[in-house]
């Protein structure tokens, strides 16, 4: 049985039941979001919202796995992606109100950039990144595919299905935004108005409002305080030789937004026990693709939106013997059996450039004689990259500056002139090993120590544990 025949069966009654869309609306609708108040939808951003397609995303987390460890994290893409909306609104408004008539912004712009904000994440899948960052690359490596992609082939499939009676260069425009984070060089031979595409996905400087709504909102939802201010930045925007700078003043503001970044990816995002969820949920689907075929459902929108994090609780109650192995490894989520961090290594900084993926057989390799002979099967590697949204380079080098409202020439601002504090390196790459078998902690964290110091000539530090029959008492924990 196809994942597709089985959704298709439990769609089909609320298909029935499906009330038409309004052909007219006469009035904006308002929300109120924990984040920023009260949000004014307009007319034709209802005509999205108002479909199965969009209410989708009330049942994609936008954290994943996250709310497994910070039981606050419950918020969803659909939320996320209001936010994104009013911010995407608000953000060219500001820029009207100051510049409106220098560069030319109509009603035909804001519409486009406020929808953009609204549609960005509609192609995310169950439990967000993890589908497409673990889920996709493991089961299908040869494509390359993206939520990106897939949101704007949703924004065409929800035109098409609910007949949107919308300009279709609005939709070209609208696209594009989608995509301007991934594809800038698209962006930049289109040669128009080019500081829209800085507003919702910006692949220029990593500045957007799609990071400063998850900033914020992913800070309050982990109980987490942030010290970026984000309305101060956008309060401070102008638009100089085709793109949004910055007041110099706000240089610090600027750094704290790809700092609190940095650090939500460390203490929440790649969490250690966040990602052993991951690779747990990632192993759970891919047992169970081969009978619900979950990766065929990503070529077609139609089939795609009826995919959320529902899937799990569809695998967990099924009675099918096909899914048997999948459903141990959520009943072992459930009941907090994880699979054993062994330990970690950040790779050295002068080595990240060379930096080559571990795999469990690079492990394997590196295992001493024993009584146990360890299989690929057992162990569960994370290479994780945090750094500034630049990779190695500093972010800050990207970023326009303007001295004051009187000024008419944009600059940058060298670190030195921001603060000696500052880091010296942009990226870390940490490489993090997990036993998927709980009697296998000490033979692996071993065998990982081997290939560490072969590799690099240091031994990784256990968190201060190093006795190996402490660690493996603290990690079973």
């Amino acid at each position: 049985m196809t994942m597709g025949a089985w959704l298709d069966d439990a769609f089909s009654l609320s298909q029935q039941a499906t009330v038409p869309v309004f052909q007219n609306r006469l009035h904006t609708k308002t929300v109120r979001d924990n984040v920023h108040g009260s949000i004014y939808l307009d007319p034709l951003s209802l005509r999205f919202i108002d479909t199965e397609q969009f209410q989708r995303l009330r049942d994609v987390k936008q954290l994943g796995m996250c709310s497994l460890v910070y039981p606050g994290a419950v918020h969803s893409r659909f939320e996320h992606s209001l936010g994104v909306y009013w911010l995407a609104g608000e953000a060219i408004q500001r820029l009207k109100q100051y510049q409106g008539r220098e560069l030319d912004i109509d009603r035909f712009d804001i519409s486009c950039v406020k929808l953009a904000g609204l549609l960005h994440d509609v192609g995310h899948g169950p439990f967000s990144h993890v589908f497409d960052g673990g889920f996709i690359p493991r089961v299908l490596p040869d494509i390359k595919w993206s939520h990106e992609q897939m949101s704007v082939k949703m924004v065409d499939y929800i035109v098409d299905e609910h007949h949107i009676d919308i300009d279709p260069d609005c939709i070209r425009k609208v696209k594009e935004m989608i995509l301007a984070s991934c594809d800038r060089k698209h962006t930049k031979a289109l040669g128009e108005k080019q500081f829209l595409f800085d507003i919702v996905a910006n692949g220029r400087n990593s500045i957007d409002v799609d990071k400063f709504d998850y900033i914020e909102r992913d800070c309050r939802g982990c109980g987490l305080r942030s010290s970026f201010q984000f309305d101060r930045l956008m309060e401070s925007m102008r638009v100089m030789g085709g793109e949004i700078c910055y007041r110099a003043k706000e240089y610090l503001n600027v750094h704290k937004l790809f700092e609190t970044r940095a650090d939500l990816f460390r203490g929440v995002y790649l969490h250690p026990k966040v990602k052993a969820l991951e690779l747990m949920l990632v192993d759970a689907l891919i047992l169970a693709n081969g009978y619900l075929e979950i990766s065929s459902l990503i070529h077609d929108p139609a089939d795609y939106w009826k995919l959320d994090d529902s899937i799990l609780k569809t695998i967990e109650t099924a009675s099918v013997k096909e899914l048997k192995e999948s459903q141990a490894l959520i009943l072992r989520m459930r009941r907090r059996d994880l699979y054993r961090f062994c330990n970690e290594y950040s790779v050295p900084a002068d080595q990240l450039e060379h930096f080559k993926e571990v795999t469990p057989q690079d492990i394997i390799c590196s295992q001493k004689t024993s009584g146990i002979c360890l299989r690929e099967e057992d162990i569960a590697i994370s290479n994780i990259k945090i750094d500034l949204t630049r990779g190695r380079e500093n972010p800050l080098d990207s970023v326009h500056f303007f001295n004051d409202y009187e000024s008419d020439q944009k600059l940058t601002i060298p670190k030195e002139r921001i603060s000696h504090l500052l880091p010296a390196s942009y990226q870390d790459r940490i490489v993090r090993v997990y036993s998927k078998n709980p009697d296998l902690v000490e033979e692996i964290s071993e065998a990982f120590e081997n290939f560490q110091l072969r590799t690099y000539g240091i031994k990784p530090q256990v968190h201060g544990t190093p006795d190996s029959k402490k660690r493996k008492r603290y990690y079973s924990q």
